[in-house]
């Protein structure tokens, strides 16, 4: 009896079904195929290759145009800059420098309102010799007044000072020694006031060192690129004198070189200013 149920149990369970085949159909498209190329007659490695052609000629063409458009753009060239506000190679400068205050003389010409006539190279220059002490004089061998200071003096900081002190004016006169062994500068600002003029000696004893005044040119005389050299500023009222002296051969001094006296010498180029006092409070003030 059981055993007959299991034959019948044999014979009723389904039949096993065979395994799937898969069916049969077109193979899946390379990565990368166009059908317009395909009908051509071009292999996909063929199509990627022209793509990457294309690619990189589209580009190109993107570039070329770009550079048309700015070449139709014009060229720009940055505004010189002008004045003196960048120094030529080698431009000299001063090694020591001393700055000095106002002296009570000159107040009454420490406001420009009150001092208005501009400065002439005759006015400052006019004595062609300065003699001074030990048979030493300085001889005038050229001279320039500017209205533009920026056309005396270089460097961004010292021109940016002398702007703000209100500066009108630059005489330079240049100098020396019958026996050409020196050589000096003097250099008279015209600013706005007493105070300007202070603040801008102050102020030049650190901006010497990136900016000064320009030098001359002379055939008679010349500062030595490099060379040694000393300068002092002076407040004179509304203005500054600046004084620069140095051997022709750029040598240091020894002391057999008389720098002070030199100065003294230079600064007669000053009697100018003290001939503006006079004019002002009259001979007795």
């Amino acid at each position: 009896m059981t055993e007959t149920r299991a034959r019948k149990r044999r014979r009723a369970a389904p039949a096993p079904r065979p395994p799937k085949t898969p069916r049969a159909g077109r193979a899946p498209r390379p990565d990368f195929e166009l059908s317009l190329l395909t009908r051509w007659g071009l292999r996909p490695e063929q199509q990627r290759t022209l793509a990457v052609i294309a690619t990189v000629a589209a580009a190109l063409v993107a570039v070329a145009a770009l550079v048309a458009v700015i070449a139709s753009l014009g060229s720009y060239t940055p505004p010189a800059r002008t004045g003196g506000s960048v120094p030529e190679r080698d431009t000299a400068l001063p090694q020591v420098f001393h700055g000095w205050a106002s002296p009570k003389l000159f107040q009454p010409v420490a406001d420009r309102a009150k001092d208005p006539k501009p400065l002439t190279a005759k006015e400052v220059f006019g004595q062609k010799t300065l003699p001074g002490g030990k048979k030493l004089s300085l001889k005038l061998v050229a001279s320039q007044v500017d209205a533009d200071c920026s056309a005396a003096l270089w460097g961004a900081d010292l021109l940016a000072r002398v702007a703000d002190a209100g500066c009108t004016q630059a005489a330079r006169g240049l100098y020396t020694t019958a026996d050409g062994r020196y050589v000096g500068q003097y250099t008279l600002l015209n600013l706005r006031d007493g105070e300007a003029a202070g603040e801008l000696v102050e102020a030049l004893k650190t901006l010497y060192r990136g900016g000064w005044t320009i030098p001359l040119e002379s055939p008679q005389a010349a500062y030595p690129a490099g060379g040694y050299t000393e300068a002092g500023g002076y407040a004179l009222g509304h203005y500054v004198g600046l004084v620069w002296l140095g051997r022709a051969d750029g040598a240091e001094p020894t002391p057999k070189d008389d720098y002070v006296s030199l100065a003294l010498t230079l600064r007669g180029a000053e009697k100018a200013l003290y001939r503006r006092v006079v004019a002002i409070t009259g001979p007795g003030g």
